[in-house]
């Protein structure tokens, strides 16, 4: 288990609000979907940390990513609701009914499902709330399904460099 502080949680916060501010979102694959990451803090959570501190400092990253982007709050908002069901959705894309949680018990493809169900639900607050009307429902699923599928790919390339399956 690796030893986490609110220090190292902090850290963690501010490399990926810089690596999602500064590098990620100047990538723009196929015109128009940009790479998300900075999720992976919500997601590499350790499930045994106090709720509370984990649901502030989930608001807090994705107000940090609202800061530099001027979006009013959607990224909050959308990595508040993904803090707050996580249990929820490792439980029905694992099937897991134990209260103790870890990624070194799931098999690669639990693992897998958990990852791209919580991108794809980020992506789907994220993109309805920026975007939405009736008019272009299609076209906002088509762009949250090729913008989950793109970030899940950067997603599992980080869990793979920082070895998170093994970690926590």
């Amino acid at each position: 288990m690796i030893s986490r502080t609110i220090f190292t949680d902090l850290l963690i916060m501010a490399f990926l609000v810089a690596l999602q501010v500064f590098v990620l979102n100047r990538i723009t694959l196929f015109g128009k979907f940009t790479p998300v990451l900075y999720p992976v803090f919500v997601m590499f959570y350790p499930f045994f940390r106090n709720k509370f501190q984990f649901l502030a400092l989930s608001f807090l990253i994705g107000l940090s990513v609202d800061g530099f982007l001027g979006t009013w709050g959607i990224n909050a908002l959308a990595t508040t609701v993904i803090a707050y069901f996580r249990t929820l959705i490792f439980r029905t894309s694992t099937d897991t009914s134990t209260d103790f949680f870890s990624f070194q018990s799931l098999q690669w493809t639990q693992f897998l499902l958990f990852l791209f169900s919580s991108i794809f639900m980020h992506q789907l607050l994220v993109q309805y709330i920026e975007f939405f009307k009736f008019s272009r429902i299609f076209e906002i699923l088509l762009n949250v399904l090729v913008t989950s599928v793109i970030s899940f790919i950067f997603i599992i390339v980080y869990a793979l460099i920082f070895k998170i399956k093994q970690k926590v």
